[in-house]
């Protein structure tokens, strides 16, 4: 049997990636039914980026991210 081998690439050198601010954990618990109403309205592979946005953004009083969230929900839930 003939196998194919593939071409290695040259290895580049990685990028020194910029310091960022330390990320911590925030967690809370919530029923099936609210977990998965959240993932339909944030839309596929955005739950949490959608909670953090809101929780965010009412934390903040931004009005307007929050405005844009509903939005998302609203024509994600049709």
């Amino acid at each position: 049997m003939a196998t194919k081998q593939k071409a290695k690439k040259a290895k580049e050198p990685k990028q020194e990636k910029s310091p960022q601010e330390p990320q911590v954990v925030f967690a809370f618990r919530l029923s099936e039914a609210d977990r998965d109403l959240i993932h339909r309205a944030a839309g596929r592979g955005k739950a949490t980026r959608f909670v953090l946005g809101a929780a965010v953004a009412a934390a903040t009083s931004n009005t307007k991210a929050f405005e844009a969230l509903t939005a998302q929900a609203k024509t994600n839930l049709k």
